[in-house]
């Protein structure tokens, strides 16, 4: 098979994100513009021959094409195993899984997480290394200046391999494995929690959950799991099937985009447990009967009934957070004894820290919670940490909640997003906040007296490497805080996240509306930034 050399130019616009590529289906079908991408991840990796790469993605448009081009240049790049998930289907965590069990040098996955799917919506691509984490910083950089000065790419003239058939198949000189995409993953899920007692939880006829796979990736993993290896009810799985467009859904598991779980677990003869997950299978959404819980309690509450769940019940070495995430789990590792770290934004960041074992569970408040299992934050994982902990408790989501709340303070938090902002109105905005920050140290907004305004910036404690401009902070006297960040998510004008937190101790005052404990706080954040004047939004996009 001819291996053919392409003349090609550069593309301005390649820069991965936090999670790589995202961009509009229509610009990854231009001409020569995946390939470019992929050629500059290529030249960017160290030695390649005979090597194992990983590739898959959550089945969105365009994820089929995408991985025949992959398959073709790695051919011609020299690699030689390639493992590809059966109909190009691949988890995020299941990719990270694959990557460590094998030795892989890396994988390539292809998604674009929680947006949008189909012909006029969004795609993504990003690099994995070999410790099945996001590429750190100094590889995407080394990617983007790659893409700068391609002259060509490589790739082998081949027809087409059927994706959709296990087996073992080759291209020229190297060998394509078509695998089953959940049996490494859910090995290593029963390795890590206490099935047998999960299963008397979903199967003693009293116990109902409700999963929704919102037409994304965990559909087949989430059947396999929960109704076919831990019994529960056939229709436990809603929206199981992956479809390349979400089924017209957007895979973000809040409580806008999730709505049809919201109404099932918030309405009458609700189950007592629901679970969503996103387009790729990072995040989850935990819901009790009537109840929900934010991600940064999520956290907070894995980490201090870790002892009940097998892999986890020697202790945990430490905890880290996003910096935007709350301090809930702050004050459960003071309880413990254990360190915990402050992180920016984005999962690369916990990467040195699973790596060099300071860290056993970790999270952001973006519906993300992850540990040393793998180098990705794992939906899955987080649903049946949950399940083992209520199957070991006996008790219902909101009676384990409130009881946390009892013993470590309730961190009222929210975060308001307003998203699809025009970029030069939320660059303006961050300009003006930059500004205003300078004279508020120290001044008295009302009942709140400011104590520091910064931009956060963060060294990295095992390779020093240092992180600025991650997000403004605003800390008041009595513990509360107010964040301001741009989001590197979305593929189409900017969105701004505006996160606030009240830390109550005192167990009368608990049982409020976050969005009322917090209405100090949502009008200083709302002046501070001249949300109104900047964005042209009278209210956000989504409250979480």
């Amino acid at each position: 098979m001819p291996i053919q050399t392409i003349p090609t130019r550069p593309f301005a616009d390649q820069k991965p994100g936090t999670s790589g590529l995202r961009k509009k289906v229509s610009i990854f079908r231009q001409p020569h513009y995946l390939e470019n991408f992929v050629q500059a991840i290529f030249d960017s990796l160290p030695e390649k021959q005979g090597q194992t790469l990983v590739v898959g993605g959550d089945g969105r448009y365009y994820n089929r094409q995408a991985i025949q081009i992959i398959l073709k240049m790695a051919a011609a790049t020299g690699f030689g195993r390639v493992l590809v998930g059966r109909g190009g289907i691949l988890s995020t965590p299941a990719a990270s899984c694959l990557i460590r069990k094998y030795a892989a040098l890396g994988g390539i996955i292809l998604s674009a997480s929680h947006n949008p799917g189909g012909p006029q919506a969004d795609f993504g691509i990003k690099y994995n290394t070999e410790n099945g984490g996001p590429a750190p910083e100094q590889v995407t950089e080394a990617i983007f200046a790659r893409s700068k000065s391609l002259s060509a790419y490589k790739i082998l003239q081949a027809e087409d391999l059927e994706l959709d058939r296990l087996g073992v198949f080759r291209l020229d000189t190297m060998t394509v494995e078509i695998i089953d995409p959940v049996n490494d993953y859910a090995q290593l899920m029963e390795s890590l929690f206490d099935f047998d007692r999960i299963r008397e939880l979903l199967t003693n006829g009293q116990f109902r959950m409700v999963m929704d796979s919102l037409h994304a990736v965990t559909g087949p993993y989430a059947h396999r799991l929960f109704e076919q290896r831990l019994g529960a009810p056939l229709g436990t799985v809603h929206n199981g099937e992956p479809l390349e467009d979400f089924g017209g859904g957007h895979p973000d598991p809040n409580l806008v985009y999730a709505h049809e779980l919201v109404d099932i677990l918030f309405g009458e003869h609700a189950p007592d447990f629901g679970a969503a997950s996103d387009g790729d299978g990072d995040r989850n959404m935990i819901l009790g009967r009537h109840f929900f819980i934010t991600p940064s309690d999520s956290l907070a509450i894995l980490a201090a009934n870790a002892h009940l769940v097998p892999a986890y019940r020697s202790g945990l070495a430490g905890i880290a957070r996003s910096m935007p995430t709350s301090q809930a789990c702050d004050r459960v590792a003071a309880h413990l004894g254990i360190d915990c770290y402050e992180t920016p934004t984005g999962w690369k960041f916990f990467g040195n820290l699973l790596d060099a074992g300071r860290i056993t569970l970790c999270g952001e408040e973006s519906f993300g919670t992850g540990s040393n299992h793998i180098r990705e934050k794992d939906g899955l994982w987080a649903i049946l940490f949950w399940l083992n902990i209520l199957a070991a408790r006996q008790q219902s989501v909101e009676e384990i909640v409130r009881h946390h709340w009892r013993v470590y303070g309730r961190n009222y938090y929210s975060r308001h997003d307003y998203e699809n902002v025009d970029s030069d109105r939320a660059n303006a905005l961050m300009e003006n906040l930059y500004s205003t920050i300078k004279t508020l140290n120290g001044k008295l907004i009302g009942n709140h007296q400011i104590t520091y305004c910064d931009d956060f910036s963060y060294t990295d404690p095992v390779d020093y490497s240092v992180s600025r401009n991650q997000g403004i902070r605003i800390g008041f006297s009595d513990g509360s805080r107010i964040v301001f960040r741009l989001s590197g998510t979305g593929t189409q004008g900017a969105t701004l996240r505006v996160y606030l937190e009240r830390y109550e101790p005192k167990v009368s005052n608990q049982n409020f509306d976050p969005q009322i404990a917090l209405k100090h706080l949502i009008h200083i954040a709302e002046d501070l930034a001249q949300i109104r004047y900047y964005t042209g939004m009278e209210k956000p996009t989504v409250i979480t």
